[in-house]
């Protein structure tokens, strides 16, 4: 069951792919904010997906993020996503991201309870 205080905790190393020149969003060879954003939204995702009905899934629909400090490439960073509200089918979660010196980023994250096969209905 889908309850406030839902924690979820992903770590990874961050790779040449996850730099600001590899997104193409800054030049420099550090962990870009596009990828901690997908580690956010990944982190999130991860932690209700457990909980839903089968043939469910969440998509992302808001996101607000502060990025505060560089991680270079062999640097681990984690994710802490906590689920702080609950409004029906919205879910609202804290995200805190962190390297071995401290805070990388934190925001918020909005995502929707969505029936997978009606979503994707909709698009075609």
């Amino acid at each position: 069951m889908l309850e406030i205080g839902l924690k979820n905790k992903r770590s990874y190393v961050v790779r040449e792919a996850d730099t600001a020149q590899a997104h193409g969003s800054g030049t420099l060879p550090v962990f870009a904010t596009p990828a901690m954003v997908a580690l956010m939204e990944r982190t999130a995702m991860e932690s209700v997906q457990p909980y839903l009905a089968e043939g469910e899934g969440t998509v992302g629909t808001r996101i607000e993020v502060k990025h505060v400090a560089a991680t270079a490439v062999g640097g681990e960073v984690t994710c802490e996503s906590e689920l702080s509200e609950i409004d029906r089918r919205r879910l609202v979660f804290a995200l805190h991201v962190y390297d071995a010196r401290g805070t990388v980023g934190e925001g918020t994250h909005e995502r929707f309870i969505i029936n997978n096969e009606r979503f994707m209905a909709k698009l075609r």
